[in-house]
């Protein structure tokens, strides 16, 4: 491929031998990229602070074909996030979103609504402290439509009538929703119209907006946020650690 140049999103870093790092970045016009950049732990690097998680970049970097790792040869800083990743509550949500992004993007495989998607997403989150519980839910969201996964939730799942404004869905196992007279299992868990309607305006609006219009709805977005967290959790076919760690904390 030789040498290309792209905006990316830096999602993790990771040390190599003495002086260099091992970066890997969502960009605009190559998927998911992982490279190294030699000599980044060095005091003089040339690289500076532009390597650090949940930063926007301008990365130039050489790929041989029979290589996995690019070599980084310059990142410009276009934009940063990390002052707010110095917020627990932040890096803990944020660590999730980017573990799941490594899972659902494929290495090299281009995808400019999900780089938009993620890219919007840090900026709303890291401007408004408030907007986080929303802007988590949204990606979750938006990450399973993007990639096919997301669930009809406008009909009931077996006689296929559509849901008024006043009446309860039951949560099935394979993540599909019921209405009452379909249900068969007490046990299965409530969605409110409320809730469904979340499910709906997210994935109408920008996140800034869906975020405005649903600061206050704590814990309708967390309820929603851990039935999306099960689906993509069921998708991967497991638990992410900062999953597990997001999860305890709760």
């Amino acid at each position: 491929m030789g040498l290309v140049e792209t905006e990316g999103l830096i999602l993790k870093s990771y040390s190599l031998a003495e002086a260099d790092k091992i970066i890997v970045f969502l960009t605009e016009n190559e998927g998911l990229v992982r490279g190294v950049a030699k000599g980044a732990k060095r005091l003089k690097s040339r690289f500076g602070g532009s390597l650090e998680p949940f930063s926007v970049d301008q990365v130039t970097y050489f790929q041989k074909e029979d290589r996995e790792l690019v070599s980084i040869s310059n990142i410009e800083l276009i934009n940063s996030f990390f002052k707010q990743a110095s917020d627990i509550n932040f890096l803990g949500k944020f660590a999730y979103l980017v573990d799941l992004l490594t899972e659902f993007a494929p290495p090299h495989d281009p995808n400019e609504r999900l780089y938009r998607m993620a890219k919007i997403c840090f900026k709303t989150a890291s401007e408004d402290a408030e907007s986080l519980e929303s802007i988590v839910f949204y990606f979750q969201l938006w990450l399973l439509r993007l990639g096919g996964y997301l669930p009809d939730w406008s009909k009931c799942d077996v006689c296929g009538e559509k849901f008024s404004s006043a009446n309860n869905a039951y949560l099935l196992s394979n993540f599909h929703i019921v209405c009452g007279q379909c249900q068969k299992s007490r046990n299965n868990l409530i969605v409110t119209p409320e809730q469904r309607n979340l499910f709906e305006t997210a994935q109408k609006l920008s996140p800034s907006k869906f975020a405005d219009l649903n600061k206050n709805r704590t814990q309708d977005l967390k309820e929603m946020s851990s039935i999306l967290r099960r689906i993509i959790s069921n998708i991967i076919g497991k638990e992410t650690a900062s999953e597990k760690i997001l999860t305890a904390s709760l």
